[in-house]
């Protein structure tokens, strides 16, 4: 179990008001953390909870409750099932989520937020002034801002999560996430994340999506 990761899920938790026994929430993150190394995860595994979450506290003062979003990280992809569609994963996530931290007696309003946070990651659409979701969904996107190599990296993760799909219809279900992140008004919520990877996103995913539906090369 990795010890760092285990004692930001034990601090995240204590913050957003867990009052089970110690070892009951250790519990829970250890269950929590298992789902992330499952081995149908490719790009969503411990890595990218861990880049989530460092992009969180690294932005924690554009948050109004960073804990929060810091425990919304822990279950955005707590279930991950390449086969499911739509919103599945992130509705079950959602469940999941609401359910074990009831158990380890979160207060309900927080668990009731949470779980709004992880629906939110299904179409990363927060809403003005919602300052939580909008550090959670920019956080789970900046994948999309790395330098190019980088993002190819991330890109071919993903395709070989998705290895059961074939290629022609891999190549059309991504090349409609990738027009349907580049028709939003803006990737980013934050000013300051927006100024600082909105452009390279932009240009990582039109280059992808010129490379799925353009001519062979």
């Amino acid at each position: 179990m990795d010890d760092d990761l285990a004692a930001r899920w034990r601090a995240a938790a204590g913050g957003v008001g867990a009052r089970a026994p110690e070892v009951d929430v250790a519990a829970a993150g250890a269950e929590l953390l298992g789902r992330w190394a499952e081995p149908q995860r490719i790009y969503h595994t411990t890595d990218h909870l861990r880049a989530v979450l460092d992009t969180v506290d690294a932005h924690a003062g554009s948050a109004d409750n960073p804990d929060l979003v810091r425990v919304a990280a822990w279950w955005h992809d707590a279930v991950y099932d390449p086969r499911a569609t739509g919103d599945a994963n992130e509705r079950d996530s959602a469940e999941l989520a609401s359910s074990v931290l009831a158990g380890l007696g979160v207060p309900p309003a927080a668990v009731a937020e949470v779980s709004r946070l992880v629906l939110l990651t299904a179409g990363h659409a927060a809403g003005a002034g919602d300052r939580d979701g909008g550090l959670l969904c920019d956080a789970d996107l900046a994948v999309l801002a790395g330098e190019p190599g980088a993002y190819d990296a991330y890109a071919a993760a993903v395709r070989r999560e998705y290895a059961h799909v074939p290629e022609p219809e891999f190549r059309a279900g991504r090349a409609a996430v990738l027009r349907r992140l580049l028709a939003l008004p803006a990737l980013y919520r934050l000013p300051g994340l927006r100024a600082a990877w909105e452009r390279r996103a932009r240009a990582n995913l039109a280059r992808e999506l010129e490379a799925l539906t353009g001519p062979p090369r």
